[in-house]
């Protein structure tokens, strides 16, 4: 039987993060039990800092700038807020989806690497990936910058978190924390690279894009 394609949300306004994540446990629960579909949410959150498993406290420069929480997913600290695409992605990993084979979670990520290259190459922007550095970065002029996070986590093998792309968030709010722990290297939004872009164009390459590599 053919599975039923992912199904998008697109949640409007700002979402609290508490929301979001009681609203992907519920889902991931569904998934697991066959009752609910795979589904990806393209959310923003208000502004806030995320810790991810890996995360170091000192990393965490103005703990009373915006709130914290604890995520459960890989990585560090990441800033959320106004400006900033969120896709929450939730996969049944227990089988292959298009080019990612199944119970393969080093893939997967790839998958989402390539996913947020794929679009930034849409706006004409080149998103190159470094070894030893989690997320999408940006080279000019010499200098590098982060313009997307990835972190994820797997529950019974169905994926949740995702990826954070910032279209045109206030990149001053960064400096609460040092972003996934890398000091030497700032970060940059497409606003920041000159590109007027509107979230919902963001939005459609999103799912063009998905559609190539996990469909």
């Amino acid at each position: 039987m053919l599975k039923a394609p992912t199904t998008w949300e697109v949640k409007l306004g700002l979402t609290p993060y508490e929301a979001a994540v009681l609203a992907m446990q519920t889902q991931i629960a569904g998934i697991n039990a066959g009752t609910l579909e795979e589904t990806i949410w393209l959310v923003e959150h208000p502004p806030l800092y995320t810790a991810g498993t890996s995360a170091n406290e000192k990393d965490l420069q103005d703990s009373g700038r915006f709130p914290t929480y604890a995520a459960g997913r890989g990585g560090q600290w990441t800033y959320h807020g106004p400006g900033q695409r969120v896709a929450y992605v939730m996969l049944d990993l227990k089988r292959s989806h298009g080019t990612i084979p199944a119970r393969d979670v080093r893939a997967f990520v790839h998958g989402l690497e390539t996913w947020m290259i794929a679009t930034l190459a849409d706006f004409d922007v080149k998103g190159e990936i470094r070894e030893g550095r989690v997320g999408i970065w940006i080279a000019r002029g010499g200098l590098e910058a982060k313009i997307g996070a990835i972190g994820v986590r797997v529950s019974r093998w169905v994926s949740w978190h995702g990826l954070a792309l910032n279209v045109n968030p206030d990149l001053e709010h960064f400096s609460g924390i040092v972003p996934c722990g890398i000091r030497e290297h700032g970060v940059t939004s497409l606003a920041a690279l000159g590109l007027n872009v509107t979230m919902a164009e963001v939005d459609e390459a999103l799912q063009r894009n998905f559609t190539k590599i996990f469909e």
